[in-house]
């Protein structure tokens, strides 16, 4: 019970999405039925997926540019080393690029001493090169039936990407909230030195942060691929800034420190559910961007102004407080009087 409070009172993507969806409800009958509510799920679920690596880095203060590049990158790997040596060669592939990509951006950030800003976006400008190097700018099909029932089947009628988005967020989130990693993570994202000082090696957390983001790129990367039925070269244009988007909203404090995982899957929750009232109503897919920047900007107000809000109403309460106590009872009033 502690918890479910503490989330709804730090997380306002939870109060963000219970109204935006009231809206949607009263706007358009179509959005809460069941089919509805699945394809919202089913479309969350890769931006919900490539956000997870994108907390752990943004938890330690820091950011990642590159996992759209990453995704795209990698599924083109699995598609082409899937067509030799069959789908668990070409998973393995994947993930090994995924991680090979995080291990780069780590080593960089780290021993090196640069900015992840500047890391990531070389990152996103060579692997999204790479990829199209490779392909030639074409797209890659795939044909295992194995494979794209990983983007195209179900369980128990809900899309098996959303339960694949359900246990890898269980496991990550895990990881986060009760080991020791989960631990040195959150002391380097609020303090680096004073990690340092303790004996935590901040170099290794960062460095394992950026592997499972590039990771989690890839476990996005064979979904999409699964899905569409072939790897696009540009599949994962644009998507790292829906992914850092869905952070920010569920949270986490850009400064590190601070986030869950939970509020991260509300907030692309959140997106996903914007992206798909505004389809339902048909509004123009360029202003859907606006709407989508415009939830992001509130976000990140309410965050950065909770504390000043709070403090007002505090302040507000401490006032009639002080007031009643100064005003005699009614009853002591009279007593006076007579």
């Amino acid at each position: 019970m502690k918890y479910a409070k503490r989330i709804l009172g730090d997380m306002k993507a939870v109060w963000m999405l219970l109204g935006v969806s009231v809206l949607l409800f009263i706007a358009t009958p179509l959005f809460l039925t069941g089919p509805n509510l699945l394809n919202v799920l089913l479309a969350a679920s890769i931006t919900a997926l490539l956000a997870i690596g994108q907390t752990y880095v943004i938890i330690l203060g820091e950011i990642d540019l590159s996992v759209g590049s990453v995704l795209s990158l990698a599924g083109v790997t699995t598609a082409l080393v899937m067509r030799t040596y069959g789908p668990i060669a070409g998973l393995g592939a994947g993930l090994a690029v995924g991680a090979l990509c995080g291990l780069i951006t780590g080593i960089f950030v780290t021993k090196f001493k640069m900015p992840s800003f500047i890391v990531t976006l070389a990152m996103l400008s060579m692997a999204a090169g790479l990829t199209l190097y490779i392909t030639q700018g074409n797209p890659v099909s795939v044909k295992s039936a194995s494979f794209l029932s990983i983007g195209q089947g179900s369980f128990l009628a809900i899309p098996t990407p959303v339960w694949i988005m359900l246990v890898t967020y269980v496991i990550f989130g895990i990881l986060l909230a009760r080991s020791r990693y989960g631990r040195y993570l959150y002391s380097t994202g609020d303090n680096i030195e004073a990690a340092r000082l303790a004996g935590i090696n901040v170099d290794s957390v960062k460095i394992r942060a950026f592997v499972i983001c590039g990771m989690t790129a890839a476990i996005a990367a064979f979904i999409l691929e699964a899905r569409l039925g072939s790897a696009q070269p540009t599949a994962g244009k644009g998507m790292e800034l829906a992914a850092i988007a869905a952070v920010i909203i569920g949270g986490t404090s850009l400064s590190g420190g601070r986030g869950v995982l939970v509020g991260t899957a509300i907030g692309a929750l959140l997106l996903g559910v914007i992206d798909n009232g505004l389809n339902l109503l048909g509004v123009s897919p360029f202003l859907q961007d606006v709407v989508k920047g415009a939830v992001i900007l509130l976000a990140v107000f309410l965050d950065r102004n909770s504390a000043a809000a709070r403090n007002v109403l505090t302040s507000f309460k401490l006032g009639r407080q002080t007031t009643s106590s100064s005003t005699p009872p009614q009853s002591e009033n009279l007593v006076a009087k007579t």
